[in-house]
């Protein structure tokens, strides 16, 4: 058995390159099943297993296969992946990370435990990660193996949380977000704040303005009944999408983060409101990805715009008992590594033993059939189960003793070593068993 992790993240790719390998949550399903279809040729017993994360921070494809190793799946999987982000398979090489087994499974559980996140700790992509888990059991995609992998992730994210300052000791996106706003406007109860769609994300950072009071809040998004319900609880109007360029110059503030393929908020719709404003300035925030927020915006003069790369600064923090909270996360994760791969051994053994078992019930089998026959033909039963022990016991036997036969040397020892502790275990008998 095997597990490969192929993906590409913060650390590894840019914003931009990391935008065409975003997926949306309706993605998912159908291309598992199509990548699913491809790679089944490539598969060693066509038992191949698949997941796909995608978030703002991080594409990743989990491959397991019944193969003790996935060389096999790395260079199909690279293919596929570089034809949906319509790049070279070297350049995507480039900038991505091919993980095996115990690597995977580190991996794997550290992004659970938001230790491989751009805010440290973080508890967004554990909810992320487990969404990719019944998207992939939607698709078909997800069998025991990967199955195992990732309810192991789980149940070490929570020991890390419970156990650990993981996530104590850092700044969100959020209220790194309300931080530059305060750094740009003076009073923060004086603005204007549009957030552009309604997903967990926005409804986050909408959350941390709120406790600001801005002067007002809307909220934009293409169904204005979900914006409704993100504005009733935080006291914001909701708007429609299609409503944004003609209002977008009454707002100083503005988050955007959709799962939109083209951006939202376009450079001449930007430089219109900003004559509107008179140039008063606009603070401007994109955490989707890919872009929500034309990146030609960055360029004109009043706009302050920042995407996820530029706060990642702001949300690293330093000091020991940061350190101290990661050893201890670390600690518990490499044993949670060393207890899958313990388990994935084992898994590997499993066709053996299946194929073991079937052997034994065909002996079985047949040595009971040619018992029936003599009884049938009135033959003593005492000598029919004789016969049919015997036989048991000749094919039970006869390939270790076949093996032995035709070896010599140290081969011959090493190979009477192994015999005797698969057949020979019971002939040392405790002293106390003699009396009983």
């Amino acid at each position: 058995m095997s597990v490969l992790a192929l993906g590409l993240n913060h650390t590894t790719a840019p914003l931009d390159l990391r935008g065409r390998f975003a997926f949306a949550p309706e993605q998912l399903v159908p291309a598992l099943r199509g990548f699913h279809d491809r790679i089944a040729q490539h598969s060693a017993r066509g038992r191949t297993e698949l997941a796909l994360l995608s978030t703002c921070n991080r594409t990743e494809l989990y491959v397991s296969d019944g193969a003790t190793h996935s060389a096999t799946l790395v260079q199909p999987a690279v293919d596929w992946l570089a034809g949906v982000g319509g790049v070279a398979s070297g350049a995507l090489l480039d900038h991505s990370y091919v993980l095996e087994n115990s690597s995977a499974a580190r991996h794997a559980f550290r992004v659970a435990s938001g230790l491989d996140s751009m805010v440290l700790g973080e508890p967004q992509i554990l909810g992320q990660l487990k969404q990719a888990v019944r998207e992939a059991d939607s698709a078909g995609t997800l069998g025991a193996t990967l199955h195992q992998l990732f309810q192991r992730s789980f149940a070490v994210a929570k020991e890390v949380r419970t156990s650990t300052e993981i996530g104590a000791h850092s700044i969100s996106i959020a209220a790194a977000a309300v931080r530059l706003a305060a750094q740009l406007f003076e009073d923060l109860s004086e603005v204007k704040v549009l957030f552009v769609g309604a997903g967990e994300m926005i409804e986050l950072v909408a959350t941390h303005f709120a406790a600001r009071t801005p002067k007002a809040m809307v909220v934009a998004n293409r169904t204005l009944e979900r914006g409704e319900r993100i504005g009733g609880r935080l006291g914001a109007e909701a708007m429609r999408l299609v409503d944004l360029p003609q209002r977008l110059a009454e707002f100083d503030i503005v988050v955007s983060c959709t799962a939109s393929s083209l951006p939202l908020i376009g450079l001449g719709a930007v430089e219109t409101a900003l004559k509107a404003r008179r140039h008063r300035p606009m603070f401007m925030v994109d955490l989707a990805v890919p872009r929500d927020i034309e990146p030609q915006v960055a360029q004109l003069g009043d706009i302050y715009l920042y995407t996820l790369d530029d706060l990642s600064a702001l949300t690293q923090t330093a000091g020991e008992k940061r350190q101290a909270a990661v050893q201890q996360a670390e600690a518990i994760i490499e044993t949670g590594v060393q207890s899958f791969v313990h388990w994935l051994d084992q898994r590997g053994s499993v066709p053996l033993i299946q194929a073991l078992n079937a052997q034994a019930s065909d002996w079985r089998a047949h040595e009971i059939a040619r018992a029936r026959k003599l009884l049938a033909r009135g033959e003593n039963v005492d000598a029919v189960l004789e016969a049919l022990s015997r036989g048991l016991t000749q094919k039970m036997l006869h390939g270790a003793l076949a093996e032995l036969h035709a070896s010599a040397g140290e081969q011959r020892a090493q190979l009477a070593q192994t015999v005797s502790r698969l057949f020979l275990r019971s002939t040392t008998r405790n002293p106390a068993d003699a009396e009983r």
